[in-house]
Protein backbone atom coordinates (compact mmCIF):
# COMPACT_ATOMS: atom_id res chain seq x y z
CA UNK A 1 0.00 0.00 0.00
CA UNK A 2 1.34 3.43 -0.96
CA UNK A 3 1.42 5.85 1.98
CA UNK A 4 1.44 9.55 1.14
CA UNK A 5 2.92 12.18 3.43
CA UNK A 6 0.61 15.15 4.07
CA UNK A 7 3.53 17.57 3.87
CA UNK A 8 4.42 16.20 0.43
CA UNK A 9 0.81 16.60 -0.73
CA UNK A 10 0.67 20.21 0.49
CA UNK A 11 4.02 20.89 -1.19
CA UNK A 12 2.79 19.40 -4.47
CA UNK A 13 -0.32 21.61 -4.44
CA UNK A 14 1.80 24.68 -3.63
CA UNK A 15 4.15 23.84 -6.51
CA UNK A 16 1.19 23.72 -8.90
CA UNK A 17 -0.27 26.95 -7.47
CA UNK A 18 3.05 28.78 -7.80
CA UNK A 19 4.02 27.28 -11.13
CA UNK A 20 7.46 26.15 -9.98
CA UNK A 21 9.18 24.03 -7.36
CA UNK A 22 10.91 27.19 -6.13
CA UNK A 23 7.54 28.86 -5.47
CA UNK A 24 6.28 25.76 -3.66
CA UNK A 25 9.41 25.66 -1.52
CA UNK A 26 8.93 29.29 -0.51
CA UNK A 27 5.30 28.73 0.45
CA UNK A 28 6.20 25.66 2.53
CA UNK A 29 9.28 27.34 4.06
CA UNK A 30 11.55 24.63 2.64
CA UNK A 31 14.90 24.89 0.90
CA UNK A 32 14.82 24.30 -2.85
CA UNK A 33 16.94 21.08 -2.62
CA UNK A 34 14.64 19.72 0.09
CA UNK A 35 11.50 20.53 -1.89
CA UNK A 36 12.96 19.01 -5.08
CA UNK A 37 13.91 15.85 -3.19
CA UNK A 38 10.40 15.55 -1.76
CA UNK A 39 8.81 15.93 -5.21
CA UNK A 40 11.16 13.32 -6.70
CA UNK A 41 10.39 10.95 -3.82
CA UNK A 42 6.67 11.51 -4.36
CA UNK A 43 7.05 10.60 -8.05
CA UNK A 44 9.04 7.47 -7.16
CA UNK A 45 6.40 6.52 -4.64
CA UNK A 46 3.61 7.05 -7.17
CA UNK A 47 5.59 5.19 -9.84
CA UNK A 48 4.81 7.82 -12.47
CA UNK A 49 5.92 11.33 -13.44
CA UNK A 50 3.70 13.96 -11.87
CA UNK A 51 5.22 17.13 -13.33
CA UNK A 52 6.36 18.31 -16.74
CA UNK A 53 9.42 20.45 -16.09
CA UNK A 54 10.33 23.32 -18.41
CA UNK A 55 12.40 26.48 -18.47
CA UNK A 56 9.37 28.55 -17.47
CA UNK A 57 8.29 26.33 -14.60
CA UNK A 58 6.29 23.16 -14.18
CA UNK A 59 2.84 21.89 -15.07
CA UNK A 60 1.07 18.70 -14.01
CA UNK A 61 0.95 15.56 -16.08
CA UNK A 62 -2.45 13.82 -16.30
CA UNK A 63 -1.37 11.74 -13.30
CA UNK A 64 -0.32 14.92 -11.49
CA UNK A 65 -3.71 16.50 -12.16
CA UNK A 66 -5.43 13.45 -10.70
CA UNK A 67 -3.14 13.45 -7.67
CA UNK A 68 -3.79 17.16 -7.06
CA UNK A 69 -7.56 16.65 -7.12
CA UNK A 70 -7.41 13.81 -4.61
CA UNK A 71 -4.77 15.60 -2.50
CA UNK A 72 -7.15 18.54 -2.02
CA UNK A 73 -9.85 16.12 -0.88
CA UNK A 74 -7.45 14.40 1.53
CA UNK A 75 -6.28 17.70 3.06
CA UNK A 76 -9.84 18.95 3.35
CA UNK A 77 -10.95 15.79 5.14
CA UNK A 78 -7.86 15.95 7.35
CA UNK A 79 -8.74 19.52 8.32
CA UNK A 80 -12.28 18.40 9.16
CA UNK A 81 -10.95 15.53 11.25
CA UNK A 82 -8.55 17.76 13.18
CA UNK A 83 -11.13 20.49 13.72
CA UNK A 84 -13.71 17.96 14.93
CA UNK A 85 -11.32 16.64 17.58
CA UNK A 86 -9.88 20.07 18.42
CA UNK A 87 -13.40 21.41 18.87
CA UNK A 88 -13.59 19.63 22.23
CA UNK A 89 -10.43 21.31 23.50
CA UNK A 90 -10.58 24.82 22.06
CA UNK A 91 -12.77 27.68 23.14
CA UNK A 92 -15.75 28.18 20.81
CA UNK A 93 -15.03 31.91 21.01
CA UNK A 94 -11.63 31.58 19.30
CA UNK A 95 -12.40 31.88 15.57
CA UNK A 96 -9.92 32.26 12.76
CA UNK A 97 -9.30 35.93 11.97
CA UNK A 98 -9.35 37.04 8.32
CA UNK A 99 -8.64 40.68 7.42
CA UNK A 100 -9.15 42.32 4.02
CA UNK A 101 -9.49 45.68 2.32
CA UNK A 102 -12.61 47.22 0.81
CA UNK A 103 -12.26 45.56 -2.58
CA UNK A 104 -11.81 42.03 -1.26
CA UNK A 105 -14.59 42.30 1.34
CA UNK A 106 -17.09 43.11 -1.41
CA UNK A 107 -17.03 39.79 -3.30
CA UNK A 108 -13.89 37.73 -2.70
CA UNK A 109 -14.20 37.30 1.06
CA UNK A 110 -17.95 36.46 1.04
CA UNK A 111 -17.35 33.81 -1.64
CA UNK A 112 -14.45 32.31 0.35
CA UNK A 113 -16.40 32.29 3.62
CA UNK A 114 -19.49 30.74 2.05
CA UNK A 115 -17.56 27.70 0.82
CA UNK A 116 -15.20 27.42 3.81
CA UNK A 117 -17.88 27.60 6.52
CA UNK A 118 -20.06 25.12 4.64
CA UNK A 119 -17.20 22.61 4.45
CA UNK A 120 -15.98 23.21 8.03
CA UNK A 121 -19.01 23.42 10.35
CA UNK A 122 -16.78 23.18 13.44
CA UNK A 123 -14.67 26.23 12.53
CA UNK A 124 -15.63 29.88 12.90
CA UNK A 125 -14.18 32.95 11.20
CA UNK A 126 -14.10 36.62 12.13
CA UNK A 127 -13.73 38.72 8.97
CA UNK A 128 -12.95 42.43 9.26
CA UNK A 129 -12.23 45.25 6.84
CA UNK A 130 -8.81 46.83 7.39
CA UNK A 131 -6.37 48.87 5.27
CA UNK A 132 -3.26 47.00 4.16
CA UNK A 133 -0.80 48.64 6.61
CA UNK A 134 -3.03 47.80 9.57
CA UNK A 135 -3.59 44.25 8.30
CA UNK A 136 0.16 43.66 8.02
CA UNK A 137 0.71 45.05 11.52
CA UNK A 138 -1.97 42.83 13.05
CA UNK A 139 -0.55 39.79 11.25
CA UNK A 140 2.95 40.61 12.50
CA UNK A 141 1.62 41.02 16.05
CA UNK A 142 -0.06 37.62 15.94
CA UNK A 143 -3.57 39.10 16.17
CA UNK A 144 -4.79 37.70 12.84
CA UNK A 145 -4.33 34.51 10.82
CA UNK A 146 -4.72 35.66 7.21
CA UNK A 147 -5.03 38.94 5.36
CA UNK A 148 -5.92 39.94 1.81
CA UNK A 149 -3.66 42.93 1.16
CA UNK A 150 -2.95 45.32 -1.73
CA UNK A 151 0.36 45.26 -3.58
CA UNK A 152 0.55 48.52 -5.54
CA UNK A 153 4.22 48.23 -6.43
CA UNK A 154 5.29 50.89 -3.94
CA UNK A 155 6.71 48.26 -1.61
CA UNK A 156 6.39 44.54 -1.02
CA UNK A 157 3.46 43.70 1.29
CA UNK A 158 5.70 41.34 3.24
CA UNK A 159 7.86 38.25 2.97
CA UNK A 160 5.13 35.70 3.64
CA UNK A 161 2.67 36.59 0.88
CA UNK A 162 1.43 35.03 -2.33
CA UNK A 163 -0.31 36.71 -5.29
CA UNK A 164 -4.08 36.40 -5.67
CA UNK A 165 -4.73 38.37 -8.82
CA UNK A 166 -5.29 41.76 -10.40
CA UNK A 167 -7.11 44.48 -8.46
CA UNK A 168 -6.56 47.44 -10.79
CA UNK A 169 -8.91 50.40 -10.72
CA UNK A 170 -11.29 51.37 -13.50
CA UNK A 171 -13.86 54.09 -14.02
CA UNK A 172 -17.51 53.06 -14.35
CA UNK A 173 -20.62 54.91 -15.44
CA UNK A 174 -24.11 54.48 -16.83
CA UNK A 175 -24.24 52.31 -19.94
CA UNK A 176 -24.36 54.56 -23.00
CA UNK A 177 -23.45 57.63 -20.93
CA UNK A 178 -20.43 59.93 -20.99
CA UNK A 179 -18.02 56.98 -21.17
CA UNK A 180 -19.59 55.48 -24.31
CA UNK A 181 -17.06 56.97 -26.75
CA UNK A 182 -13.98 56.59 -24.53
CA UNK A 183 -11.51 53.73 -24.22
CA UNK A 184 -9.55 55.07 -21.25
CA UNK A 185 -9.29 58.18 -19.08
CA UNK A 186 -6.98 59.79 -16.58
CA UNK A 187 -8.31 60.58 -13.12
CA UNK A 188 -8.06 64.28 -14.00
CA UNK A 189 -10.49 63.68 -16.86
CA UNK A 190 -12.76 61.63 -14.62
CA UNK A 191 -12.86 64.44 -12.05
CA UNK A 192 -14.35 66.79 -14.66
CA UNK A 193 -17.63 64.91 -14.15
CA UNK A 194 -19.80 64.45 -11.05
CA UNK A 195 -18.70 61.42 -9.04
CA UNK A 196 -20.07 58.93 -6.56
CA UNK A 197 -17.69 57.25 -4.15
CA UNK A 198 -17.13 55.52 -0.87
CA UNK A 199 -17.08 57.28 2.45
CA UNK A 200 -13.76 58.93 3.19
CA UNK A 201 -13.09 56.47 6.03
CA UNK A 202 -13.21 53.41 3.73
CA UNK A 203 -9.74 51.87 3.22
CA UNK A 204 -10.12 51.93 -0.57
CA UNK A 205 -11.13 55.60 -0.65
CA UNK A 206 -8.27 56.50 1.68
CA UNK A 207 -5.87 54.59 -0.59
CA UNK A 208 -7.09 56.44 -3.70
CA UNK A 209 -6.89 59.86 -2.07
CA UNK A 210 -3.43 59.04 -0.77
CA UNK A 211 -2.26 58.40 -4.35
CA UNK A 212 -3.67 61.59 -5.86
CA UNK A 213 -1.20 64.03 -4.34
CA UNK A 214 -1.52 67.74 -3.60
CA UNK A 215 -2.01 68.75 -7.27
CA UNK A 216 -5.01 66.48 -7.80
CA UNK A 217 -8.17 68.08 -9.21
CA UNK A 218 -10.97 68.84 -6.77
CA UNK A 219 -13.77 66.41 -7.61
CA UNK A 220 -17.45 66.93 -6.92
CA UNK A 221 -18.91 63.93 -5.13
CA UNK A 222 -22.67 63.92 -5.39
CA UNK A 223 -22.79 61.38 -2.57
CA UNK A 224 -20.59 58.96 -0.67
CA UNK A 225 -21.86 55.50 0.18
CA UNK A 226 -20.85 52.92 2.75
CA UNK A 227 -20.55 49.97 0.36
CA UNK A 228 -19.19 49.22 -3.10
CA UNK A 229 -22.52 47.70 -4.09
CA UNK A 230 -24.30 50.99 -3.47
CA UNK A 231 -21.65 52.92 -5.43
CA UNK A 232 -22.06 50.55 -8.39
CA UNK A 233 -25.85 50.93 -8.30
CA UNK A 234 -25.61 54.73 -8.21
CA UNK A 235 -23.13 54.78 -11.09
CA UNK A 236 -25.36 52.44 -13.13
CA UNK A 237 -28.30 54.78 -12.50
CA UNK A 238 -26.34 57.70 -13.96
CA UNK A 239 -25.85 59.63 -10.71
CA UNK A 240 -22.14 59.99 -11.41
CA UNK A 241 -18.94 58.23 -12.42
CA UNK A 242 -17.07 56.06 -9.93
CA UNK A 243 -13.52 54.73 -9.57
CA UNK A 244 -13.48 51.16 -8.26
CA UNK A 245 -11.47 47.94 -8.62
CA UNK A 246 -12.52 46.04 -11.73
CA UNK A 247 -13.03 42.79 -9.78
CA UNK A 248 -15.53 44.56 -7.52
CA UNK A 249 -17.86 45.36 -10.43
CA UNK A 250 -20.65 42.82 -10.89
CA UNK A 251 -20.60 41.78 -14.58
CA UNK A 252 -24.38 41.36 -14.43
CA UNK A 253 -24.88 45.10 -13.86
CA UNK A 254 -25.18 47.08 -17.15
CA UNK A 255 -22.29 49.55 -16.98
CA UNK A 256 -19.66 51.18 -19.14
CA UNK A 257 -16.27 50.19 -17.73
CA UNK A 258 -13.16 52.04 -18.90
CA UNK A 259 -9.46 51.83 -18.07
CA UNK A 260 -7.69 54.40 -15.92
CA UNK A 261 -4.42 55.57 -17.49
CA UNK A 262 -2.85 56.69 -14.21
CA UNK A 263 0.04 54.36 -13.23
CA UNK A 264 -1.11 54.25 -9.60
CA UNK A 265 -4.33 52.54 -10.68
CA UNK A 266 -2.40 49.30 -11.37
CA UNK A 267 -2.40 47.11 -8.29
CA UNK A 268 -2.74 43.48 -7.20
CA UNK A 269 -4.13 41.49 -4.29
CA UNK A 270 -1.94 39.22 -2.20
CA UNK A 271 -2.63 36.72 0.56
CA UNK A 272 -0.56 37.38 3.69
CA UNK A 273 -0.08 35.12 6.70
CA UNK A 274 0.58 35.90 10.33
CA UNK A 275 4.21 35.66 11.40
CA UNK A 276 3.14 34.06 14.67
CA UNK A 277 0.94 30.98 14.57
CA UNK A 278 -2.33 31.72 16.36
CA UNK A 279 -4.14 28.55 15.41
CA UNK A 280 -3.63 25.10 13.98
CA UNK A 281 -1.90 25.52 10.62
CA UNK A 282 -4.18 22.97 8.93
CA UNK A 283 -7.26 25.10 9.61
CA UNK A 284 -5.47 28.26 8.47
CA UNK A 285 -4.29 26.58 5.27
CA UNK A 286 -7.81 25.30 4.60
CA UNK A 287 -9.14 28.86 4.83
CA UNK A 288 -6.26 30.09 2.65
CA UNK A 289 -7.19 27.53 0.00
CA UNK A 290 -10.78 28.81 -0.08
CA UNK A 291 -9.52 32.39 -0.41
CA UNK A 292 -7.36 31.30 -3.37
CA UNK A 293 -10.28 29.57 -5.05
CA UNK A 294 -12.55 32.56 -4.49
CA UNK A 295 -9.91 34.87 -5.98
CA UNK A 296 -9.54 32.62 -9.03
CA UNK A 297 -13.28 32.48 -9.58
CA UNK A 298 -13.86 36.17 -8.81
CA UNK A 299 -11.22 37.63 -11.13
CA UNK A 300 -11.58 40.76 -13.24
CA UNK A 301 -14.14 40.72 -15.98
CA UNK A 302 -12.60 40.95 -19.49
Amino acid sequence: MVRYDLVDLRLFLDVLAGGSITAGAVRMHLSLPSASARIRALERQAGVELLVRGRRGVRPTPAGTSLARHARDVLTHTARLESAVAGYARSPTAPLVLLAGTSATHRLVPHALASFLAEHPDLDVTASERPTPETLRLLADGEADLGVVVDDGSGAPGPDTEPLGDDSLVVIGRSGGVLADRDELTYREVAEHPLVGLQSTAPLQRWIEGKLGPDAPVARFRTRASSIGTVVSLAAAGVGLAVLPRRAVDPAVPLDVRELRDPWSRRHLALARGTTARRDSTAVEALADHVRRAAAGDGPTP
